[in-house]
């Protein structure tokens, strides 16, 4: 089944909750209650009508902190009223989401859990508890199953669609493809680092892309580096296009333009980029390379 028609399910699932969550709020007598039901099924109303849901976006944000909060203090203010809610703790946990996260909703699970004694009783405590913990255990494997598919997803996959933006695990490859198809055409083949602050990778990233070939592919090696692989007939021309380049992207940081005939370790430029004041630097290429 492809992306979009899971996304299509899983909104039309959410927004089916939300009406649910709000037919509840419209029935539940205390004020309290009925406030936090309508934040829940706000939540989901919005979840469900903004959210993309797409391998591209990192579930990195707690998105899922906000539902965890309102079921803890669903439970811990009535909790005879609202018993069964208990259960919902393990579908919270099903979805990819942060691991403090987790952390956080797993200790709210059992925070909740531990008043119950005097409404339901030692035997029926103790057998909930043991239930809920299996099901919390089910829905935390799921989590991390989902987790292992976007991070393969993400070693394959475009990471802005459209455009020519790869994880950074495919670079040590294709810089040997590269290398190899350079010597072979005889055309002067380098490698552009650039080290940019967190908050201006990505906007900076899809601008890199928009200035290059659509042949020429770009790099996210981590949240403040890029690469870009730049292809010239020769070297004359592959200084002029740099510093055009280098000009148009107004880079504030360092960065490092190595031909790949004198590329020896990406490790050791990566590390020197690091190192390297602001501005932009041309390695040389050795007589010997």
């Amino acid at each position: 089944m492809q992306t979009k028609y899971k996304s299509v399910l899983l909104r039309g699932n959410l927004l089916i909750a939300a009406v649910l969550m709000a037919l509840l709020a419209a029935r539940t007598p205390t004020l309290t209650d009925t406030l936090l039901m309508w934040l829940a099924a706000a939540w989901l109303a919005i979840t469900a009508l903004l959210l993309t849901f797409d391998h591209r976006r990192p579930a990195t944000l707690p998105w899922q902190l906000l539902p965890i909060l309102l079921l803890a203090a669903l439970l811990w203010g009535e909790p005879g009223r609202h018993v069964t809610w208990l259960w919902a703790w393990a579908m919270l946990l099903m979805l990819p989401q942060p691991r403090w996260v987790l952390l956080v909703g797993s200790l709210l699970a059992f925070a909740t859990w531990w008043p119950l004694r005097g409404v339901l009783g030692l035997e029926q405590w103790v057998m909930s508890g043991l239930l809920l913990g299996a099901l919390m255990l089910l829905g935390l494997s799921r989590a991390l199953e989902l987790r292992a598919r976007r991070q393969s997803a993400l070693r394959r996959a475009r990471l802005v669609p459209g455009l020519p933006l790869w994880p950074g695990e495919r670079l040590p490859g294709d810089l040997a493809l590269e290398r190899k198809r350079s010597l072979r055409e005889g055309v002067h083949a380098e490698l552009l680092l650039l080290h940019t602050p967190r908050h201006r990778s990505w906007p900076l990233a899809q601008r890199l892309c928009r200035l290059t070939h659509g042949f020429e592919h770009c790099y996210r090696l981590d949240p403040t580096t890029l690469a870009a692989m730049l292809t010239s007939r020769d070297r004359d021309q592959a200084d002029e296009r740099r510093e055009l380049l280098w000009r148009c992207l107004e880079v504030r940081g360092p960065a490092r333009a190595i031909p790949l005939r004198a590329l020896r370790s990406l490790d050791d430029e990566r590390r020197a980029l690091a190192c390297q004041p602001a501005g932009l630097r041309v390695i040389e290429e050795t007589r010997d390379a």
